[in-house]
């Protein structure tokens, strides 16, 4: 499973663009996007939605990776992380069927 970084870094280059290209498509300093690529910072929402763009790709596939790296880095410490998401995934489901906004 790829993160984010990972990801972004796989579509750069199967595009064969280069760091300073895609940044200036994300309006961001060419560090920046390195240091997202390697997973020492995390892209926007809005980025990843422009990088889909970009990228000619489903931005449904960036955005998963984009969200599991949120979840995974606010939990990934806790010891009771993995029976955490499947409580949380329960609790989607009930509140979309129960039309609860939170």
């Amino acid at each position: 499973m790829r993160t984010i970084g990972e990801l972004i870094r796989a579509f750069r280059e199967s595009k064969g663009l280069l760091l300073r290209q895609v940044a200036s498509t994300l309006e961001v300093d060419p560090s920046l996007l390195s240091k997202i690529e390697r997973g020492d910072k995390r892209p926007t929402k809005e980025q990843v939605k422009r990088l889909a763009k970009l990228f000619e790709t489903e931005e449904k596939e960036l955005m998963l990776a984009y969200l599991s790296d949120r979840l995974v880095y606010e939990i990934r410490n806790e010891d009771l992380a993995s029976e955490a998401l499947k409580v949380a995934e329960q609790k989607i489901e009930y509140l979309k069927k129960s039309n609860v906004i939170f």
